[in-house]
């Protein structure tokens, strides 16, 4: 059982570096870690709190790919801005860090650029906010995976 624990704790701290590091699946991690605390026998996690962080883990891992379209129309995009900004997250995901970044940003000012040449300002516009998006994105993911590894510790600690 103190493998578990171990395995629990390390899953949680790897799940939030990984809601900074693209190439892991952040949350998704540590929630594998609260899941494998419930099941020592240190665990104080009830099934409510799984649940509840079972639905937030989903939400957030949602949000991650709905945001750059959504946040690119606010910004005052066009369709075509919204699916660059979405085209440009998932071929983000294959370029390594960087393209995850920038992705969405590159994807929503070409897509808006394509559809209308004669405003490149607006384009970049629409690619910031798009852009804001990954931020947005990385921080709620970065909250929730937070709050679970403090979950964790405190079902050790105390």
């Amino acid at each position: 059982m103190v493998g578990l624990a171990i395995l629990a704790v390390v899953m949680a701290v790897v799940g939030a570096v990984g809601c900074v590091v693209p190439v892991l699946p952040g949350v998704m991690l540590s929630f594998g870690g609260l899941l494998c605390i419930y099941f020592t026998p240190y665990a104080t996690i009830s099934v409510a709190t799984l649940v509840a962080y079972g639905v937030l883990t989903a939400v957030v891992s949602l949000l991650d790919y709905i945001l750059p379209a959504y946040m690119t129309k606010r910004a005052g995009g066009s369709k075509a801005g919204q699916r660059g900004a979405t085209v440009g997250a998932l071929v983000g995901i294959f370029a390594g860090p960087v393209g995850v970044i920038l992705g969405p940003f590159v994807g929503a000012v070409l897509g808006e650029f394509i559809n209308d040449t004669s405003d490149f300002r607006r384009a970049l516009k629409v690619g910031f906010g798009s852009f804001c998006s990954f931020l947005v994105g990385t921080g709620l993911k970065l909250v929730v995976a937070m709050a679970i590894l403090w979950h964790i510790v405190a079902a050790l600690i105390f």
